[in-house]
Order: C-alpha cells, then structure tokens, then sequence
C-alpha cells in the first residue's frame, strides 16, 4: 500500500480538497503540529450568497505566537461568530435543496464552544465524512515531518486552489450568479443531498 498523503485540517474544507482526498483513496493523515499559518482555508470557508461568494472567517485568539502549533491554536469567542456563521448559512441555503435534511447535525457546532480550533475542525470533517458516507480513519501527526511523499500543506491557501476540476451542479442563487467553483463542501451537500459522494 501506499504511503499516506499528507492534508492540512481545514475549516468546512473546499470541494478540491476532497476531489484530492480521492485522488489519493482517502489514503491520508492531517497535519496537527504545523506552525499555524494565517489567511488560509484552516479557519475560513467560502459559501454563495445571492451576491456571489462570501467568506466566514473563524477568528483565533491574538497574540498566538507566529510559530504557535495548530494544535495549540486557541478560537475566539470576543465576537459572536457562531452566530454570525449560522445565520449566514441559513440565509444563503435555507431555499437549497437538502439544507433541512443536514441542519439538525450541523447546528450543534455553531452551539459548542471548543477551546482548540483543531479539535473543532476535525469533529466537523468527521462529521462529513459522514455525511458523504465516506468510510476512513482519520489520523493525524504526532510529531511534524517536513518530508512527505505527496505533501498537501502549502497548495491550498486560499488564494492558490490546486488545479482540480471542479464540475458544475446546480447551486442556490443560480438565476443570478454564474456557477461558483471550489465553495465549501457544504454548498455542494446543500444542493446535491445524498447524491454529493458520487460528485467525486
């Protein structure tokens, strides 16, 4: 068997980066002890508003040194972005498809308040999986490793997507936006339902 590919742990990850995740047959382990790296898909998502695209940044506490290891990355609660992130994604999916049939799962991690920001986005990504019925461990690091075979950390920042096709299936707001690539993956679950694992 292969040696595992190595992910970054995101925020409500992008859909390229379970087209990779596929790529490499889930065959994968997160990083957890990265010095935490700032404006990246790890504490931020992207979902369609009826004005395009709309970013819902996960804030962490100040004053984390540069080279704090994500694992020891703390979120901050000095702003209601639970609330605020919650609110944003009723706003903009509560007339999609499938939004209903997720909201009772996804709600209590708008709820809960976690201490750490890896904790949080490893529960919520075990949680998809689930949703997509994707069956696969999750492991992470116990110590960094700069070498790895395939090594995902630094291509998915939020400005550089890697360079996976992403197909276009009907999204809310289409009568008046163009079709929006790479979103979160729960924009892709909202409109797509249960048929989301067969998009890979």
């Amino acid at each position: 068997m292969q040696n595992p590919a190595i992910f970054p742990l995101f925020y409500l990850p992008p859909v390229s980066y379970f087209s990779l995740l596929k790529e490499n047959n889930f065959n994968s382990i997160l990083e957890k002890f990265e010095h935490f790296p700032k404006q990246t898909y790890r504490n931020r998502a992207t979902i369609a508003s009826p004005n395009g695209s709309l970013d819902l940044v996960l804030p962490v506490v100040k004053g984390a040194k540069l080279h704090t290891p994500y694992k020891d990355v703390k979120i901050s609660y000095e702003a209601r972005w639970q609330r605020l992130h919650w609110l944003s994604m009723q706003t903009c999916y509560r007339s999609s498809a499938y939004f209903e049939f997720y909201e009772d799962g996804l709600a209590p991690f708008y709820e809960k308040k976690y201490d750490y920001l890896f904790d949080y986005n490893y529960d919520l990504l075990a949680w998809l999986f689930k949703q997509l019925k994707l069956s696969t461990n999750l492991t992470a690091t116990d110590t960094y490793e700069a070498d790895f075979e395939v090594d995902y950390r630094n291509v998915m920042s939020k400005k550089e997507i890697p360079g996976t096709k992403t197909k276009p299936y009907f999204q809310v707001f289409s009568d008046r936006n163009e079709f929006i690539s790479n979103l979160s993956i729960v924009d892709l679950l909202f409109n797509q339902g249960p048929q989301a694992k067969n998009y890979f």
